[in-house]
């Protein structure tokens, strides 16, 4: 069979559409065969002999070809396939450079759980200190000490959630006593890292 089938779209006469891929030969019987993909499902190819899927078929009497052909093969969607998939990786590229990103930003959380205590027992330590007592020495050190705490906290994008005459936040405190709407006391800090809360404050309302 020397007609040569033209490459692009096929409409099968119950209505699915495929597209030809190929010309090919059996090689046990040098049969000539299509090899042709269902365009819903692209997934699914399928080989027929061509004589088959040349030969006409008899629809209510009327005589119409099993393939008919459809329209051509656009260029311009395997350009627009190309570019989807390019836009598709690009994507991905950048949604893993994001997840990276997210990962540093919130990969000292478990670690702040630990050191925070220790940074709010510091601040306790000077909490309601007399006059004369914060002059001390030590209690300088402990202030300067803080200082610098403060200072690497805030560098590693960690801030303390202000309370005290502030509006209640569901989202960034937890009262533990009280029923109004302002934050009359804070029992116990809290913290956001790069701006996620990592520890919600502690604190009394009226």
């Amino acid at each position: 069979m020397n007609q040569k089938i033209k490459r692009g779209i096929y409409r099968h006469f119950k209505g699915g559409q495929y597209r030809i891929l190929n010309e090919v030969l059996n090689s046990e019987t040098l049969e000539e065969a299509v090899v042709y993909q269902d365009i819903k499902n692209e997934s699914k190819i399928w080989v027929r002999p061509k004589k088959i899927f040349l030969e006409e078929v008899e629809v209510a009497g009327i005589k119409k070809p099993r393939f008919e052909f459809f329209k051509d093969e656009e260029i311009e969607s395997w350009e627009h396939q190309y570019k989807r998939a390019l836009a598709d990786y690009q994507n991905l590229l950048k949604q893993n450079i994001k997840e990276r990103e997210e990962f540093v930003k919130f990969a000292i959380a478990d670690f702040l759980q630990d050191i925070l205590p220790v940074y709010d027992h510091l601040k306790m330590s000077i909490k309601g200190l007399s006059d004369t007592e914060g002059k001390n020495a030590w209690a300088l050190g402990v202030r300067y000490v803080l200082k610098q705490f403060k200072d690497v906290l805030e560098n590693h994008g960690v801030t303390e959630i202000k309370t005290v005459g502030e509006n209640f936040d569901h989202d960034l405190m937890e009262a533990l006593d009280g029923s109004g709407e302002k934050v009359k006391q804070e029992i116990m800090p809290g913290y956001k890292l790069n701006g996620r809360v990592i520890r919600p404050a502690k604190v009394i309302v009226e």
